[in-house]
């Protein structure tokens, strides 16, 4: 009997594997919508002709197929654009070729150096390398203001030393709704960090909906247990996200590649 995949478990595993993809396209375009249409092109690249998966473990070759129409199409992010993500074009533009894409793949999406050559097309050598050249241009492209809204209160001081330590400052820590409107009137923050559940209950997604009705569009991580619930596809939905347990790592990745990027789309709970 043969131990080849069959059609439905490498549908199953697709399946599985489209929410992360999708994360991982939102957080290379800086938007759901462009994000979305790249993810999308790789599933019908797939669909069309299954061997492109061949060689890798589905996962694997999900990113490879994204990656290979990311790179064909030049590595855009959206077009057209002035102001802050103007801005964000211009230093992605200066950034080593793939070390960003990389850093994501490593930081964000926990693909080994080994499985990131293979989605790229470097060896794992120069994976790892250029994993360290983006941690390092990105350090040193953007530095601002961050709000962070979270209950927790480990979490939150753990969180605040790592955006301290990359060189922005802190505008506050709020616990709820509430005091995450007061703050941010108080202290207007360039990158918003929001747990989705807040201590009385109130949600982390209307707190930011509250601050970029009131104050304008910046960026926004979400951090969340349960990202798959945010990335169904069926509302609008972040470009940048975070799972929990989240590493150092990720955070600093998290922050780098948002504070790239000036719109986030307003998010319903």
């Amino acid at each position: 009997m043969s131990d080849a995949p069959t059609d439905q478990s490498v549908s199953d595993q697709l399946g599985k594997f489209i929410p992360y993809l999708r994360r991982y396209a939102r957080a290379l375009t800086g938007s759901q919508a462009s994000g979305d249409a790249f993810a999308a092109a790789s599933l019908e690249a797939i669909l069309a002709d299954r061997s492109v998966l061949d060689g890798t473990d589905v996962k694997t070759g999900l990113f490879r197929v994204l990656y290979g129409i990311w790179a064909s199409a030049g590595a855009p992010v959206e077009e057209g654009e002035s102001g802050a993500r103007a801005k964000a074009q211009r230093h992605l533009a200066k950034l080593t070729n793939n070390s960003r894409e990389a850093l994501l793949l490593y930081t964000i999406e926990g693909f080994s150096y080994g499985s990131i050559a293979t989605i790229i097309g470097v060896d794992a050598t120069e994976a790892e390398a250029l994993v360290g050249i983006a941690r390092q241009e990105m350090a040193d492209s953007v530095t601002g203001s961050v709000m962070i809204i979270e209950d927790e209160a480990i979490i939150a001081m753990d969180i605040e030393s790592i955006v301290a330590d990359m060189g922005h400052r802190v505008t506050g820590i709020a616990r709820t709704r509430d005091e995450a409107v007061a703050l941010g009137r108080a202290d207007s923050p360039d990158l918003i960090l929001a747990d989705i559940q807040l201590a009385d209950n109130s949600s982390g997604i209307d707190a930011v909906n509250d601050l970029l009705a009131e104050l304008g569009q910046r960026p926004v991580i979400f951090i969340t247990a349960f990202p798959e619930r945010l990335l169904t596809g069926d509302k609008p939905e972040p470009a940048f996200l975070i799972s929990k347990p989240y590493t150092e790592d990720q955070v600093i990745s998290a922050v780098s590649q948002a504070m790239f990027f000036s719109s986030t789309e307003t998010l319903h709970a």
